[in-house]
């Protein structure tokens, strides 16, 4: 049954897009989703043309519209995005914000008024029906707020609940995750090209490859240690091709890059903090 609600996203990027995307394939009609953004209309006509939703150069207007406001700007935007819709949002709308490292308390202030705030970090497997999001109450949501955003992620992945200091590490671990796949993906290939395979075939191995493992993961009990392990004969190949990623500290680096994109989230919501407390 399609959900009564209407739902403006501002900011019209890759992460809203792949929930649009997700969204309008469920749940949602086309027509439910309004979307704006700060001046790419090119963007917007895109948007519209693709997935048929509607879109509004008036972002007052927009706002207005909605039961759900869907913050889905780009970093740089936060602060004039939000504070150019906060006289058109009232207290009975649902904000979600999917902006990486921005708290719900910096949204408030920004707002100006005590909103209520769902925080959800999604990623842009959204598209097809795959994320991974977590969600987190700000102060003003309650458990119909929560129950309204799981209804909404839901329809574009799994969900789960976690407090809200933990989203920096959520945001490096599963909302940026996809790019280090896709990033050890390109190195696959690259190297298969290297050593004489056909570009067509080498994507479908590699490919197949990944889903395998993926799901080997997620339907056996045993310790990724261990499946790795089973895999690794003495002497064999897959030793020797794991004994060079361990000369070249393949899981420090894999490690590293998650805890820098955790700083990352978090210095980015420092930022836009001290920016809100010096223009107050």
């Amino acid at each position: 049954m399609t959900n009564t609600k209407t739902i403006t996203f501002i900011g019209a990027g890759s992460m809203a897009e792949a929930l649009i995307s997700g969204m309008t394939k469920t749940l949602y009609k086309p027509e439910q989703i309004i979307v704006t953004n700060r001046s790419n209309k090119e963007r917007l006509e895109y948007i519209q043309n693709t997935y048929h939703v509607r879109v509004e150069a008036d972002k007052e207007k927009a706002v207005k519209e909605a039961d759900i406001i869907i913050l889905a700007m780009k970093p740089k935007d936060v602060a004039e995005g939000i504070t150019s819709i906060a006289q058109a949002i009232d207290k009975h709308q649902l904000i979600i914000s999917v902006l990486a490292g921005v708290s719900t308390e910096t949204i408030i202030s920004l707002i100006g008024k005590n909103v209520p705030i769902v925080r959800a970090m999604p990623n842009t497997s959204a598209a097809i029906g795959q994320s991974a999001t977590a969600l987190a109450l700000g102060r003003y949501a309650n458990d119909k707020h929560l129950a309204i955003a799981k209804e909404l992620f839901r329809t574009v992945g799994a969900v789960t609940v976690v407090p809200e200091e933990d989203l920096h590490a959520v945001t490096a671990l599963s909302g940026s995750g996809p790019a280090y796949i896709y990033y050890m993906v390109e190195a696959m290939e690259k190297a298969a090209e290297e050593i004489g395979l056909e570009q067509s075939v080498a994507k479908d191995l590699i490919l197949q490859t990944i889903i395998g493992a993926a799901e080997m993961l997620k339907s056996s009990k045993k310790h990724p240690s261990v499946l790795r392990k089973e895999v690794t004969s003495p002497g064999g190949t897959t030793e020797a091709g794991i004994k060079v990623l361990e000369d070249y500290r393949y899981q420090e680096a894999v490690i590293s890059c998650i805890k820098r994109a955790a700083k990352r989230s978090a210095e980015l919501g420092q930022s836009l903090l001290q920016l809100v407390k010096t223009h107050r």
